[in-house]
């Protein structure tokens, strides 16, 4: 009861509490209460301040390290040390956030410049954390002196720490353009910073540049600072991203590692990455590329280590034997970071306001940072000088009547009445009075009263020129300039990250040699590249070379001759479209079997590549008013325009609607008004014009271009002129070429006439070529290759058996036939033929 009776005694009144209550809308409360909240972080922990280029913690951290003695030619102490004292002082936060900024200042991938010396394990560029702050040692780096010199010359303003017990510098005095050759990143409340890092020399010598032409543009400007300079070196590409930011304080910067291409012994190539971009985890990106090689969005490594030591980076990527190592490095600059962007945001306190700037006004910034500082230098050596010359100027009377000092000084009874006395009677200051009772007897030798005088001489001249400095903002400019000069000197480096001139993405055909080159498939699906100019060519009847290692049950299908920049258009039997460029298709040896195609197209389990065409370009701009002809097995003919192409899909795309067991067997890019020659099987050959057919859309079936007789097929189409030969090859290895004005100019869908005496002596026909002139290139089901002159082949009538092409083993047979035919743009892909 007592204590509910003390209570009401104590109580406020109701009446005394609603006096005391002010009533508030909450929105403008909340509005209040978060703009305080967000300048607070602004200000005083995300960004950087303009002049020093340093956020709060930053600059805490040297400064703690300066009043501990921590300069680069003292003693290391710990970690620790200087976190406590940071956070004890001046830093009322984590220990960890002070921790962790410091050793960032010490880590030469993060910093330009870094500030401070650490001894230990601060960290790596694979993500690794720093030990902890108990294990490590550090003190300021060399160039760390240069931000806080003068410190203690009343250069800068000084605050209040947040207790009060201290006070604490507001901007350090530096001589460092910090902000951008150190750079900056923090994100505040509806604001962030990413500012680049730059290299030391090209900023100074735009500061002298600005120095004498406060009018430069930034044009001019960008003749000195090239561009962002990174710790970790690689490579930016274009110069937009870096006009932008020099102009506005925005832009994006795409930067690229540095990687070259090794051969080895066995002859396999291996991709090195010696340079990483900026901000780059070295670990996380090489588990990146395992995981991708893994999940085979990139095709082509057979091996990845990482062989990094201290004397730089070095990651090692091993190429499959039938890999393009271009190829894979374009893959990798696609899908990983070592391709990757720096947005640039320069944004940072101006006056403690938040200003996006361009690098003229980052530069204008500093310059008037370090004409003040000087400025305010000057004025305190000035007046140090001032007093040392006033107390001089009493020595010197001193020393003039030193017995008639000396009387004063025994005569007098104390201290006191010495200073006034010598006040009096040699009309002195105090300061003078105070400073000729301190006198040494030494001084009043010959010696001491000379070194007196000649400081005295000395300071005068100081004086003068320290009066002339404040007096001449010209001058002031000139010391600034002079400075500038010196931390190049002594702190000056090379530019680490290169610049390319071209800012679109490098093409990869231009790494890449244009080159004729022959595309072979096997009946069970494999694919692979060879050069031309490895086969040889050899007289009619030749035995031929190896071409393809096929296992007992397989045997060569398909060859096609085009250029290694193509585009290849793969039609397969169930009339679907797939591309890819030719130098995507692994290169081999003769005797190799190259690579499943299924590896490498996302075909269905029933699909088989039946067709290809090539072409240096798919864009529709490029493309128009070019048709392409297909014909199928069951002799259905159809034409469609080129641009239904133009932007096919890795996952393939209809290109011809098929009936129920029919299947796609040729495509053909069609000039104007060609004609047609559509072969069978059997024999038989239909001649027409192209005109007959006309052009449908991707999802149409088309006409019927010839009329088949039981169990017969189409086994190959041409288009051409009425000049044109045409080759035909049986299975037996026989052919023969025969004149077109030899077969009927007829209409489609009909029968047609014979094109070959199809006897147990030949075989079947296995396909058609137009020869005018040229190579032919013939592969049988072992394996076995030729290269003929077509010329050696003859010209005679249409119903005839042909002469011996090609020897073939017992059991052999003709599997496939191509011409090797000149293209007419790029006459370097035709070298290796002309040569011949």
């Amino acid at each position: 009861m007592a204590k509910e009776k003390d209570i009401k005694n104590t109580a406020v009144a109701p009446e005394v509490i609603a006096a005391s209550i002010t009533s508030r809308n909450i929105e403008d409360e909340m509005k209040t209460s978060y703009i305080d909240y967000a300048m607070s972080v602004i200000v005083g922990r995300a960004l950087p301040d303009v002049r020093d280029g340093l956020k709060p913690i930053h600059r805490r951290i040297l400064y703690v390290m300066k009043d501990m003695g921590l300069k680069h030619n003292t003693a290391y102490k710990k970690s620790a040390r200087v976190v406590g004292n940071v956070m004890g002082q001046y830093h009322p936060h984590g220990d960890s956030a002070i921790y962790e900024s410091m050793v960032r200042m010490a880590q030469e991938w993060s910093l330009r410049y870094p500030l401070v010396d650490g001894q230990g394990n601060f960290g790596s560029i694979d993500g690794d954390s720093a030990a902890a702050m108990r294990y490590t040692e550090a003190r300021m780096d060399s160039i760390a002196d240069e931000m806080l010199a003068d410190l203690d010359k009343n250069t800068v303003d000084w605050m209040p720490n947040y207790d009060g017990s201290l006070k604490e510098p507001v901007v350090l005095p530096t001589k460092l353009p910090s902000l951008l050759i150190n750079g900056s990143q923090g994100i505040a409340v509806g604001m962030a910073t990413n500012v680049p890092t730059h290299n030391l020399g090209e900023v100074c010598d735009a500061l002298i540049a600005l120095i004498d032409d406060p009018e430069l543009p930034i044009s001019e400007i960008a003749k000195y600072i090239k561009g962002p300079d990174f710790p970790t070196g690689a490579t930016i590409l274009g110069k937009g991203g870096i006009k932008s930011y020099m102009e506005t304080g925005r832009g994006s910067i795409k930067m690229r590692a540095v990687a070259e291409i090794e051969e080895f012994k066995n002859g396999r190539e291996a991709i090195i990455v010696n340079e990483i971009p900026y901000q780059v985890n070295k670990a996380a990106l090489i588990t990146n590329i395992a995981e991708l090689v893994k999940d085979k969005k990139i095709d082509g490594i057979s091996d990845l280590r990482d062989e990094s030591d201290r004397d730089g980076i070095r990651i090692v990527i091993e190429i499959k034997r039938d890999g393009n190592a271009q190829v894979v490095l374009n893959q990798l600059y696609k899908h990983t970071q070592l391709q990757s962007s720096f947005g640039v945001i320069m944004l940072a306190l101006v006056n403690n306001r938040p200003k996006v700037m361009s690098i003229k006004e980052v530069l204008y910034h500093h310059v008037e940072h370090r004409k003040d500082v000087v400025v305010r230098r000057t004025k305190f050596e000035l007046q140090k000088a001032e007093n040392r010359a006033h107390i001089l100027e009493g020595l010197k009377i001193a020393v003039e009547n030193i017995d008639a000092v000396v009387k004063i000084i025994r005569g007098a009874k104390d201290k006191e009445d010495a200073r006034d006395q010598l006040m009096t009677k040699f009309k002195l200051s105090k300061l003078q009075s105070e400073a000729i009772l301190e006198m040494k007897l030494h001084q009043l030798t010959g010696l001491e009263r000379q070194e007196i005088e000649d400081e005295y001489l000395e300071l005068i001249k100081l004086i003068e020129k320290l009066r002339s400095i404040l007096a001449d903002p010209k001058k002031v400019l000139a010391v600034i300039k002079d400075e500038i000069v010196e931390i190049k000197r002594k702190y000056g480096d090379k530019r680490r990250t290169q610049i390319q001139a071209a800012e679109a993405d490098f093409n990869i055909e231009d790494l890449i040699k244009e080159e004729e080159v022959a595309v072979t498939m096997s009946h069970a699906g494999y694919i692979k590249r060879i050069p031309l100019d490895t086969y040889r060519a050899q007289g009619r009847g030749g035995r031929g070379i190896t071409a393809m290692g096929t296992k007992d049950e397989d045997f060569v299908e398909s060859l096609f001759i085009t250029s290694s920049h193509a585009y290849m258009l793969f039609f397969t039997s169930r009339g679907r479209l797939y591309w890819m460029r030719a130098y995507e298709i692994p290169e081999g040896v003769r005797t190799s079997k190259g690579k499943a195609i299924v590896n490498l197209l996302q075909l269905s389990a029933e699909e088989k590549i039946t067709a290809a065409i090539a072409f240096r370009s798919i864009e529709e701009k490029e493309v128009k008013g070019e048709y392409l002809l297909m014909c199928t097995r069951n002799g259905t003919i159809k034409k469609i325009a080129l641009t239904e192409f133009s932007n096919p899909r890795k996952g393939g795309i209809i290109a011809i609607k098929l009936e129920d067991g029919d299947i796609l067997t040729e495509v053909k890019a069609i000039a104007k008004n060609p004609e047609v020659l559509i072969a069978t099987k059997k024999g038989q050959a239909v001649h027409f014009k192209e005109s007959e057919v006309r052009a449908i859309g991707r999802a149409g079936m088309g006409v019927k271009g010839v009329e088949l007789e039981k169990d017969d097929e189409v086994i190959g189409m041409e288009v051409l002129s009425e000049k044109d030969v045409i080759l035909t090859v049986s299975e037996k290895g026989y052919g023969k070429r025969t004149e077109v004005g030899k077969y009927r100019l007829t209409h489609r869908g009909g029968k047609g006439v014979i094109n070959m005496d199809t006897t147990d002596k030949v075989g079947v026909v296995i396909g058609i070529k137009k020869a005018n002139d040229g190579e032919l290139m013939i592969m049988t089901q072992n394996g076995i290759t030729i290269r003929l002159k077509v010329n050696s082949i003859s010209v005679i009538g249409r119903n005839t058996q042909g002469v011996r092409l090609v020897r073939l083993d017992e059991g052999d047979k003709v599997a496939a036939i191509a011409s090797v035919v000149k293209e007419e743009t790029e006459g370097e892909a035709q070298e290796a033929v002309e040569k011949e």
